[in-house]
């Protein structure tokens, strides 16, 4: 019996094992010191921030710190505008799941305070922050952070420039948080992004992060501001040190430290009021604090009030003891509530018995996130960019159509019904001076309307993975450094209303299927004199009429001007046959061979012709000595022949004459 329980007993030990060592690491939290080339501890808390990292662009520099609650950190990393108007963190591997995300905004050392940046802010492509002008000056204003879900494995964090100096990150702090912390409203969704407007502490204390009350790190570690009065003489704090019931519980995790201290109302001020400026035509979801901590309230009924928010009552006969379970135990009230105007004021008025009491306020800007842009489109603009060198100055960095307050330079962008999705609609990249080439990828861009490369110095073959855009309807490579044929996919495009290809390197046949669509009141410039593009307009439009080719599928407006080795419609040269790449490579080695051939023909037979002068030159000089010597080797030879027939009559008359 014991062997047989022993494999089981070491299972229930091991996950039992496991269990505590996963409670034991705790949440998930990462901190990064943003221009540290070093991982850094800092006191008093020996907190670990990591060294700077997954960031796009920018430039690390000392810091100084605007704030006394801003890390005692010496580094940031700041973003000139030449780098790109957008620049981001990317941070990999963060586990699925709803955190606390904060970033400290810094000051390049020595800089002066008056020249403070003011810059826009976005996690995971909604924008949920801009800075306001006087940031430095207020504490609370150091730093901005938000709830967020975040479910594909990464967080992005990107800065936007405004125009207003360069925005300058001092760190960022990305902590898990319960998955339910700030439950608010039913169907409450990952669509929700909640940002911190003010949290404070009311009555006694000081203003401090969660970890130095001594709060739960499951918290978040949220910075609580301090505060001992809403007004003058309107109120007058109060603090315990008795232990405080349902404080540090699930899914907030709030620190008990947080429900010994209030502010209380006095008898010439009633109603407790609190007045707080907020963005207008905003939603914010309110969260109000209570602990009954005065020795005066003991039983149910003693202390009653109702809580006003900008004159509307939203909550009724709020009795502390009774809604609590009783005396020293936490109570959380939440509403949210749309503001129209610049101002949110939270009114506590009582009804019966003791004074109006608090003891903290939350207030957050309710933020609908972001669609984000289709992620088959994103990683196709990824490819463009390295493929045409895009520079910095662009700024093609983090999502590009969101925040729609900061698309990519030169993207137009559309809400796509079907998948809720962004799409890309358009890509205006015109005179830039762009280089590189255009990759195949691009034919990932199926909403593409509108493309426009001209004017820059963009080589290489048109990819014929264009003419698969079926929803393109214009196409300018005008200007280019385009080479090869236009590819026959281009006849494909059905929707196609105007197509620029002019001033480029482009040779062969103009395809038949673009050819034979051309032409209904259009202004067609074929070559470059002025009198074929009306008798080219006057030709097709004649085709045009007898193909009856539906008005639809018409190219309005096209130019293949500049293009020397373009043939095979009307106004451009006739092509000749058609031949493979081979066969070029062989006629042109061909036609090679024989210009040697015959220059090689050419010098023989020059020197041939130049030594035959040189020999009739000798000749004509050597003439009269010539002459000469004809004449006397002629008397020569008739006196040798006289003799021979007078010795030819000697000898018949005397008979042979014998030698020896």
């Amino acid at each position: 019996m014991l062997r047989f329980l022993m494999p089981w007993m070491l299972l229930v030990l091991c996950v039992a094992f496991f269990t505590a060592r996963a409670a034991q690491r705790g949440p998930f939290a990462m901190r990064i010191s943003c221009g540290a080339r070093q991982n850094v501890q800092t006191v008093p808390t020996t907190t670990l921030w990591f060294k700077d990292f997954g960031y796009t662009g920018g430039i690390p520099a000392n810091a100084s710190r605007p704030s006394f609650i801003t890390p005692p950190l010496k580094t940031l990393r700041f973003f000139p505008l030449s780098g790109g108007p957008s620049n981001c963190y990317n941070i990999n591997g963060v586990p699925k799941g709803h955190y606390t995300v904060r970033i400290f905004f810094g000051l390049v050392e020595q800089a002066s305070a008056t020249n403070e940046p003011l810059f826009d802010i976005s996690i995971q492509g909604t924008q949920i922050y801009s800075l306001k002008s006087g940031w430095t000056s207020q504490d609370d204003q150091a730093f901005t952070e938000a709830q967020v879900f975040l479910t594909d494995g990464s967080a992005s964090i990107c800065f936007h420039s405004t125009g207003h100096g360069d925005p300058a990150i001092l760190s960022i702090e990305i902590l898990q948080i319960d998955d339910n912390a700030y439950y608010f409203v039913p169907q409450w969704s990952q669509g929700i992004i909640l940002r911190t407007v003010k949290r404070l502490s009311c009555g006694f204390g000081q203003s401090k992060f969660g970890v130095d009350y001594g709060a739960d790190p499951r918290g978040g570690d949220r910075f609580w501001e301090h505060i001992k009065t809403f007004g003058d003489d309107s109120d007058r704090p109060r603090s315990v040190e008795t232990r405080i019931n349902q404080a540090s519980r699930p899914p907030n995790f709030y620190p008990e430290t947080l429900y010994r201290s209030a502010l209380v109302s006095t008898s010439s001020q009633p109603d407790l009021t609190y007045t707080l400026d907020v963005d207008p035509n905003k939603n914010y979801s309110i969260w109000l604090h209570f602990a009954e901590i005065e020795n005066s309230v003991t039983a149910i009924g003693q202390r009653v009030f109702n809580i006003l928010i900008n004159g509307d009552v939203v909550f009724e006969d709020i009795d502390i003891v009774k809604l609590s379970g009783g005396r020293f135990t936490a109570l959380v009230l939440n509403t949210t509530v749309p503001v129209n105007g610049r101002t949110l004021t939270i009114t506590l008025s009582p009804k019966e018995g003791s004074l109006a009491i608090i003891t903290a306020v939350e207030i957050f800007e309710v933020i609908m996130s972001e669609s984000k842009t289709l992620s088959d489109e994103v990683r196709a603009l990824q490819t463009l960019k390295k493929a045409l060198g895009l520079p910095p100055r662009f700024g093609w960095n983090g999502d590009p159509c969101v925040p729609q307050q900061h698309p990519w330079t030169g993207a137009d962008c559309q809400l796509e019904k079907s998948s809720g999705k962004w799409v890309i609609d358009g890509l205006g990249l015109d005179n830039q001076g762009l280089k590189g080439f255009l990759p195949d990828d691009i034919s990932r861009l199926h909403n593409l309307q509108i493309l426009n490369l001209s004017g820059n110095s963009i080589g290489g073959a048109i990819p014929s993975s264009l003419g698969t855009i079926t929803s393109l309807q214009v196409l300018d490579l005008s200007f280019n450094f385009f080479n090869g044929s236009i590819p026959e996919s281009l006849g494909q495009l059905t929707l196609l209303q105007r197509l620029n290809l002019n001033g480029n390197f482009l040779s062969g046949m103009v395809p038949p299927t673009l050819g034979g669509r051309l032409l209904h009141r259009a202004s067609f410039k074929y070559v470059v004199n002025d009198s074929t593009p009306v008798q080219a307009y006057q030709i097709l439009k004649s085709i045009f009429f007898v193909m009856n080719v539906a008005k639809s599928t018409l190219l309005y407006g096209c130019s293949f001007t500049d293009n020397s080795g373009l043939c095979g419609i009307p106004g451009l040269p006739t092509c000749g046959p058609h031949l493979t790449a081979g066969a070029k490579i062989g006629i042109g080695l061909g036609a090679s061979i024989a210009f040697l051939l015959l220059i090689t023909f050419s010098v023989c037979w020059w020197k041939r012709r130049q030594n035959i002068l040189r020999v009739q030159q000798i000749a004509a000089r050597a003439a009269p000595y010539a002459k000469a010597r004809t004449h006397f080797s002629r008397d020569i030879q008739m006196t040798r022949h006289n003799n021979h027939h007078a010795n030819a009559h000697t000898a018949s008359e005397n008979g042979p004459i014998l030698l020896s």
